[in-house]
């Protein structure tokens, strides 16, 4: 598994002003990086593998990591101490995914007015069923690549939420909170997503079926 790079050793340059003067504005702009760092580091990998789901590979992985933490770092006097902070993380990764997907012209209208279908097929457990074993199911280095090839085709807002729903074990109600939309547009994306990427795997789907 490979760490997700730090953007820690320059978000000094990015502090923004801190009330008070002297040693007090000090310390409290080193305590907020410091809560900030620590935070990160819990969740890096994290980070970092949603990052990789999301772009399909390790250059554009990091940099969407890195403007991600910088983003959030930024917004940190907004975060609610207590509460999560990867989830919290993740709305804001969303938005710079957004950004960084339109940087690339990669970006894809497809109309999100499907019906929602079935939970439960083999295509949520061939893409890693974070219930199970989020840790270890879930690993960037392990994801077939076949799957991610097939994420990588899906539009970036389809992969978004089969990223935080199917392979990060987010609840629906989650999902709409990180990417800022109503759950019925996750539950149709979601149906949507989990065609397009079942019609790509269907050879893999077969094999798991007939194992079974």
């Amino acid at each position: 598994m490979v760490e997700a790079v730090s953007a820690l050793g320059s978000l000094e340059g990015v502090i923004p002003p801190t009330e008070g003067h002297g040693a007090e504005a000090g310390e409290s702009a080193a305590h907020r990086l410091a809560a900030f760092e620590e935070l990160v580091e819990r969740h890096q990998r994290q980070i970092y593998r949603i990052a990789f789901r999301l772009t399909g590979n390790h250059d554009d992985a990091e940099d969407l990591a890195q403007e991600a933490i910088v983003e959030a770092f930024r917004a940190f006097d907004r975060y609610q101490p207590g509460t999560y902070f990867d989830r919290w993380l993740y709305r804001i990764m969303s938005r710079t995914h957004i950004d960084f997907v339109r940087r690339r012209n990669r970006r894809v209208v497809v109309s999100l007015d499907a019906p929602v279908g079935a939970e439960g097929d083999p295509l949520v457990t061939l893409l890693g069923d974070a219930r199970e074993d989020p840790q270890q199911l879930t690993e960037a280095a392990d994801l077939d690549g076949t799957v991610q090839a097939a994420l990588d085709r899906l539009p970036h807002e389809f992969r978004e939420a089969v990223v935080l729903a199917d392979i990060e074990g987010l609840s629906y109600d989650e999902v709409a909170a990180a990417l800022a939309c109503p759950v019925g547009t996750v539950r149709s994306r979601l149906h949507r997503a989990r065609q397009m990427l079942r019609d790509a795997l269907r050879p893999q789907l077969g094999e798991r079926g007939e194992e079974r």
